[in-house]
C-alpha cells in the first residue's frame, strides 16, 4: 500500500466518522500538520496580539509554513496621521515568522477601503501626492525587502457586481489604471523578488467579477506593471454549490501566473442543520485542495486561510456561533481538515 493510498484510507475513515456523529463539531479528527504532507506553502493570518497566546503559537508552528499580517500591514496601522509610520505590529509578526523558519507574506499595499487622513489631508505644497504614494510603498515594502515573499499589491479593486473598477482616493488622484501600475511598479523597486499580486474576492461564486478581474489583469501586464500572480481570497459559505472553486481556479491559471488562495474560509451561517452545514464545509476545502493541487507546481504560491482556529477568526467576531477554519475554539482538527488533507490527493 502506498503512503498516498493509506492517508487517503485513514482520512476517509476519520471523515466517516464524524459524519456518523451527531455531534460533529467535536468528533475527534487526527491528521499530520498539514505543513509537512502539503506539497506547497500552507499559511494562516495572525495579529501581533495572537503571538501572546502560547497554545495559538504552538498549533502555528507546528502546522503552517507562512505568515500573513491580518490587520498589522495595512496602511490604517501604519500611516499615521502626522504622516509618520509606524512598524510594530508588522515587525513582530516578521521576527516571529524570521524565528520560526516561516515565510512571511505582506497584506495589503492598496486597498479602495483604507485612504489614511495622513493621504486625504496632503499638503501638496509640500510634497506631491504621486510622490506620498510612492514613499509610502517603499518604505513599507523596503522594510521587509528579503524576508517577504510576496505582496498583495492592490486589494479588492473589481467592483462587487464585476462591472468595473472601484473608486478610491487613490483613483481619484492618480488614474484608474495608473494608481494600479505605479503600486506594482514601485513595490517592485522596492524588493525585486517579491512576487506582486492582484488580489480579491468572491471571484468563486461571480463569475461576472472573476472576467472582470483576469481582464484587468491582463491590462495590467500589458501596460507594464510587473504583477507576478493572482490571489484570490476564497471566502465562502457551507451553501456555495460545488465545483465552483475547481472552475475558479482553472480560470485564474489561464494567465500563466502563480496562484495563492489567499483568505479561505467557508461560512457555516448558512445551508441547512449544523452538521449539514459541517459536511458542506468539508466537501468545499477538500475541492479547494484537490483544484490547487491540480495546478502546475510553478503556480502553486500558498494556500493561506484566514485565521487557524475558529477563535480568532473575523466571521466568529460577526457571528459567535461561526466556526469557518480548519481548526476548532480550542485547536483541534475538525473535519474540514480532514477533508482538505483528503484532498491532497
Amino acid at each position: 500500500m502506498t503512503a498516498g493510498v493509506h492517508r487517503r484510507a485513514f482520512i476517509g475513515s476519520t471523515l466517516a466518522l464524524a459524519a456518523c456523529n451527531p455531534k460533529a463539531d467535536a468528533a475527534p479528527v487526527h491528521i499530520p500538520p498539514l505543513k509537512t504532507i502539503a506539497p506547497f506553502p500552507v499559511g494562516a493570518c495572525i495579529q501581533a496580539v495572537h503571538l501572546q497566546d502560547p497554545s495559538l503559537v504552538r498549533l502555528l508552528i507546528e502546522q503552517v509554513s507562512q505568515l500573513t499580517p491580518e490587520w498589522e500591514m495595512k496602511m490604517e496601522y501604519i500611516a499615521q496621521a502626522d504622516g509618520s509610520f509606524r512598524f510594530e505590529g508588522p515587525d513582530a509578526i516578521a521576527a516571529f515568522a524570521k524565528a520560526h523558519g516561516l515565510r512571511l507574506f505582506g497584506h495589503t499595499l492598496v486597498w479602495y477601503d483604507q485612504a489614511p487622513a495622513a493621504f486625504e489631508k496632503l499638503d501638496e505644497s509640500r510634497v506631491s501626492f504621486a510622490d506620498a504614494y510612492r514613499n509610502y510603498i517603499l518604505a513599507v515594502v523596503g522594510r521587509y525587502r528579503g524576508q517577504a515573499v510576496g505582496w498583495d499589491v492592490i486589494n479588492e479593486t473589481v467592483g462587487d457586481n464585476g462591472d468595473g473598477w472601484r473608486d478610491s482616493l487613490w483613483a481619484r488622484k492618480l488614474g484608474k489604471l495608473e494608481h494600479m501600475v505605479l503600486a506594482f511598479q514601485h513595490a517592485h523597486e522596492a524588493d525585486p523578488n517579491a512576487v506582486l499580486f492582484l488580489n480579491d474576492f468572491f471571484l468563486e461564486t461571480q463569475p461576472k467579477k472573476r472576467a472582470t478581474f483576469l481582464k484587468l489583469a491582463e491590462t495590467l501586464l500589458k501596460a507594464g506593471a510587473p504583477l507576478g500572480g493572482l490571489g484570490t481570497q476564497t471566502h465562502l459559505a457551507a451553501g456555495d454549490q460545488k465545483g465552483l472553486i475547481k472552475a475558479a481556479i482553472a480560470d485564474l491559471a489561464s494567465l500563466g501566473l502563480p496562484i495563492h488562495i489567499s483568505e479561505m474560509d467557508v461560512s457555516l451561517q448558512e445551508g441547512g442543520s449544523r452538521t449539514e452545514r459541517l459536511a458542506r464545509q468539508a466537501d468545499l476545502y477538500r475541492e479547494a485542495a484537490e483544484a490547487f493541487s491540480a495546478l502546475p507546481q510553478r503556480q502553486q504560491f500558498a494556500f493561506t486561510t484566514w485565521g487557524l482556529r475558529d477563535l480568532e477568526s473575523w466571521r466568529k467576531r460577526e457571528d459567535a456561533a461561526d466556526a469557518p477554519l480548519l481548526f476548532d475554539v480550542n485547536g483541534n482538527p475538525k473535519p474540514a481538515a480532514a477533508a482538505w488533507v483528503q484532498g491532497l490527493g
